[in-house]
């Protein structure tokens, strides 16, 4: 199989979408040749790609003019059988591609790629999205929007993102405490790009004070920054309206910002995470497709609680990773994290460990190429 990816997802970018995509290519190199077409200092992490086309970031219009004419460079290299999109972004190149070289066309799509509320993208990405071979959806939840969106369903297949199950080198809790100021008490941890569907405004405003009544000492820690590379990261800075949000509940003590880490870091502060928080809000035209940093929470043994939106039900089993409460119930939320938080730690971190195994990158990349085949 002779195979060309096409993303604007990929390292040296940092984010859920870009590991994702990384294991694309990964699941395809095993298969024979792989070109990829990804942003410039993508081929410094693409070693599994036979060739490398690397496009400016930004602006969003260059990198599709560019990608435009990498697509007709990608076939003079490989000639290849199927031409993946890593999301819906791509999908009219790799739909382009495809009907030059007469190759199989596929789609991974996200749940943003089927409701973006843009007239453009309504009108020309959607109708070729529905010409896929094989879209790949990334939880059920994307899959029925998808069939509701006139994708036929026998093209669908469900193919839910990985994690990684490394085990982290022993961490020291009590030193990553004092280093980052975070106090004996039980830690609330949120990790991802700031924007307001994460809905940790709200959840500042309307949980985070019940949990404080109980637990004075609890510490809610967010590592993320605003998303400035996101195509839908929201109007001005998300990491001011939180700091806002706490201001004003009289909770500047017990909000942690630390922006972006590295891997190492973010592995330190799992490490003496109580709790994995996932207040997601469902905002017209921005969805949460499937919610990968939960499954990435549980395979460093911390379960997530959060509200049942989008495709977050596929990141999180039930009683055994976590548990997910209705949509916006703050009370409800707020309950159900006091219960995790004065549960049995080692018994639900075994648990959860257990869970990320089953679905692990190389259940993700067997699974991809099965749909694919």
């Amino acid at each position: 199989m002779r195979s060309l990816l096409i993303t604007r997802n990929f390292p040296p970018l940092i984010g859920g979408m870009e590991r994702l995509n990384c294991h694309i290519l990964s699941a395809l190199s095993q298969r024979g040749p792989v070109v990829l077409i990804a942003p410039r200092g993508s081929g410094e992490h693409a070693k599994s790609a036979t060739s490398v086309l690397e496009l400016p970031l930004r602006p969003l219009a260059l990198f599709l003019i560019g990608a435009t004419v990498a697509t007709i460079g990608g076939l003079r290299r490989l000639g290849p059988n199927i031409v993946v999109a890593g999301s819906g972004l791509t999908a009219p190149h790799a739909w382009l591609a495809a009907r030059l070289s007469g190759a199989r066309f596929a789609v991974y799509v996200h749940g943003l790629d089927l409701v973006v509320d843009h007239a453009i993208y309504q009108r020309i990405w959607l109708p070729i999205i529905r010409r896929a071979d094989r879209v790949l959806a990334n939880s059920r939840h994307t899959a029925q929007l998808a069939i509701e969106r006139g994708v036929p369903s026998d093209r669908i297949s469900v193919v839910s993102p990985g994690t990684d199950c490394s085990i982290a080198e022993d961490v020291d809790a009590a030193e990553v405490r004092t280093r980052y100021g975070l106090g004996n008490g039980p830690i609330l941890i949120s990790v991802g790009r700031l924007t307001p569907r994460k809905g940790l405004v709200p959840f500042v405003h309307e949980v985070l004070p019940m949990v404080v009544a109980r637990h004075p000492d609890v510490r809610l820690v967010i590592v993320g920054d605003d998303a400035s590379d996101a195509l839908r990261g929201g109007a001005g800075s998300e990491r001011a309206r939180i700091l806002g949000a706490a201001d004003s509940m009289g909770l500047v003590s017990h909000v942690r910002l630390l922006g972006r880490l590295t891997d190492l870091e973010l592995a330190s502060i799992y490490s003496c995470a109580t709790l994995h928080v996932f207040p997601v809000v469902d905002l017209p035209g921005d969805i949460e497709g499937f919610g990968m940093v939960a499954l990435e929470a549980a395979a460093r043994g911390v379960a997530t609680v959060g509200y049942e939106v989008g495709g977050i039900p596929d990141a999180v089993e039930s009683g055994v990773s976590g548990e997910l409460v209705r949509a916006g119930d703050a009370s409800a939320l707020a309950n159900v994290i006091l219960s995790w938080i004065e549960g049995p730690p080692l018994e639900a971190a075994a648990a959860c460990r257990a869970f990320a195994m089953r679905n692990n990158w190389d259940a993700f990349e067997g699974k991809l190429l099965g749909a694919l085949e």
